[in-house]
C-alpha cells in the first residue's frame, strides 16, 4: 500500500468537510433504524397490520423471529464482504450499492396495507433492509480510521452517532407532525387518510428519500482507498475462497492479539443486546406501558436527544479514559434502569426509566466502535468490521429469539424485557475479561 494510502488510512489526510460528509451517512440512516425498524413501521406492523392475524403466535413474535433469521444471513456474509471491500478497494462502492438497495426495501413497504395478508410482505422487506444496512456499515464504520485521527477517534465516532440520533429526532417529528397526529380518520398536517395505513406507507416513502439522499455526501467527499490486500489474489478470490483467505487471516489473529478476538465475541453479545432495546422499546410502550401510538414518536423523539447528547459526552470521555470505561459504566447503568423497568407501570414511569437507557445506548454504541477501530491494523479496518458485524449478527438471534421466547412463556410482552437484560448483563460480564485497547 502507498504512502498516501496509509496516511489516508490513519486519518493524516482527513479534513473537516470530510468529517461532516461521513457523519450524514449516520444521520441518513436514521431512516431505517427509527423510523422503519424502531417507532413507526414495526409498531405499524405489530399493531395494525397483524392485529387479527389469526393463530397462537402473535405478530410481535413473528416479526422478532424475522429480525433474528437476517441476523443469521447477515452472520454468513459480512466476514467475507468486509474483507472483499478491503481487498478490492471497493468500500465507497460498496457502500453505494449496499444503501441503495437499503433504500429500495424501505420504498417498498409503501405496498404493506393494513390487512394481516400483507404482514409477511412487510416482514421480508424489512429483514432484507436489516440485512442491506449492516452489510452497509461494514464500508461505513471501516472509513472511521480514515476521517479521524488516533487523538480524536473517540469524538468522530461519537460524532457519528449522534448525527445519527438527531436526524431521528428530526425524521421523527417530520413524520409525526406531517403524517401521524391527531385522531379520526385523517392524520397530520397534510389531513392524510389512514384507510390501509395510507398515512404510514407514505412515511416509508419519505424515510427512503431521506437516506438516498443523506448518503450522497459521503461517496461524493471520502475518496476511495487502493486495494490492501497483501496477497494479490485476496483481491480476485471467490466466496468460498475469501472464506479460506478468513480462517487463515483469523489463525493469524488468533496467535498475534487474542485480545481482539475476546472484544468481538464481547461486543457481540452486549451490541445485540442494544439493538434490542430500540427494536422493541416502541412495541413495548404501547403494548406493556399505555402509550399512545401517536406519542411514541414524541418518545422517540426524546429517546433520540437523550441518545445523541450521551453519545457526544462518550466521545470527550472515550479520549481521555478509553472506551472500556465508558462501555462497562454504560452497561451497568442500563441493566439497572431496565430492572426497574420490569416491575413498574404506566406512560410516567416508562418515560422516566425508558429515557435513562437510551441516554447510555449511544455511548456503548460509540466507544464500541472506537475500541475496536483501535484494535484494528492500518488496511484492515473492513475485515475486521466485517468480523465485527458477523460475530454481533451470530449471535443477534439472541435479543429477539429470547425476547420473543419470553413472551411466549409468560404470556406477556412485558416479560420480553428479562430477555434483553439476560443479553447485556452477559455481554458485560464478558467485555470485563478484556483488556483495554493500546492507545495509539
Amino acid at each position: 500500500m502507498s504512502a498516501q494510502a496509509d496516511d489516508a488510512v490513519v486519518g493524516v489526510a482527513t479534513t473537516r468537510k470530510q468529517v461532516f460528509a461521513w457523519g450524514i451517512w449516520d444521520w441518513g440512516s436514521a431512516a431505517f433504524n427509527a423510523v422503519i425498524l424502531t417507532f413507526v413501521f414495526s409498531v405499524y406492523l405489530t399493531d395494525a397490520v397483524g392485529d387479527d392475524l389469526p393463530g397462537s403466535i402473535s405478530a410481535t413474535s413473528w416479526f422478532s423471529w424475522s429480525v433474528g433469521l437476517a441476523g443469521v444471513v447477515i452472520a454468513v456474509l459480512a466476514p467475507v464482504s468486509g474483507q472483499r471491500f478491503d481487498a478490492r478497494g471497493r468500500r465507497k462502492r460498496s457502500l453505494a450499492l449496499l444503501t441503495g438497495v437499503t433504500v429500495a426495501s424501505m420504498a417498498g413497504l409503501f405496498f404493506v396495507k393494513d390487512d394481516y395478508h400483507y404482514l409477511w410482505l412487510g416482514l421480508v422487506l424489512l429483514a432484507v433492509g436489516s440485512i442491506m444496512f449492516e452489510l452497509a456499515s461494514i464500508p461505513y464504520n471501516a472509513m472511521l480510521r480514515q476521517v479521524s485521527t488516533p487523538a480524536n477517534i473517540g469524538r468522530v465516532s461519537g460524532f457519528g452517532w449522534s448525527m445519527g440520533y438527531f436526524g431521528g429526532i428530526v425524521l421523527l417529528l417530520i413524520c409525526y407532525v406531517g403524517f401521524i397526529s391527531g385522531d379520526g380518520d385523517t392524520r397530520g398536517l397534510f389531513g392524510l387518510t389512514t384507510d390501509g395505513g395510507l398515512n404510514i406507507r407514505l412515511v416509508a416513502l419519505l424515510a427512503a428519500l431521506w437516506f438516498a439522499v443523506s448518503a450522497i455526501p459521503v461517496l461524493l467527499s471520502v475518496p476511495e482507498l487502493p486495494s490492501t490486500a497483501a496477497d494479490p489474489g485476496a483481491a480476485k478470490a471467490g466466496m468460498a475462497e475469501s472464506y479460506r483467505v478468513l480462517f487463515r487471516d483469523l489463525r493469524e489473529l488468533w496467535g498475534a492479539d487474542r485480545r481482539s478476538v475476546y472484544f468481538l465475541i464481547a461486543s457481540a453479545l452486549f451490541r445485540d443486546g442494544l439493538a434490542g432495546v430500540f427494536t422493541f422499546g416502541a412495541v413495548l410502550a404501547v403494548n406493556v406501558y399505555g402509550i399512545g401510538t401517536g406519542d411514541v414518536l414524541l418518545f422517540g423523539v426524546a429517546a433520540n436527544v437523550f441518545a445523541g447528547l450521551g453519545a457526544i459526552t462518550a466521545g470527550v470521555f472515550d479520549d481521555r479514559v478509553g472506551p472500556k470505561r465508558v462501555i462497562v459504566f454504560s452497561l451497568t447503568a442500563m441493566i439497572a434502569a431496565g430492572v426497574v423497568l420490569l416491575f413498574v407501570s404506566g406512560p410516567l414511569l416508562f418515560w422516566v426509566f425508558g429515557l435513562v437507557l437510551c441516554l447510555f445506548v449511544g455511548p456503548a454504541q460509540s466507544s464500541s466502535r472506537t475500541y475496536l477501530a483501535r484494535l484494528a491494523p492500518p488496511g484492515r479496518e473492513g475485515q475486521f468490521f466485517g468480523l465485527y458485524a458477523t460475530t454481533g449478527r451470530a449471535v443477534s438471534f439472541l435479543a429477539p429469539t429470547l425476547f420473543g421466547l419470553f413472551v411466549f412463556l409468560f404470556d406477556a410482552d412485558r416479560a420480553g424485557i428479562g430477555g434483553l437484560l439476560l443479553v447485556l448483563a452477559v455481554g458485560l460480564g464478558a467485555l470485563l475479561a478484556v483488556k483495554s485497547p493500546d492507545k495509539v
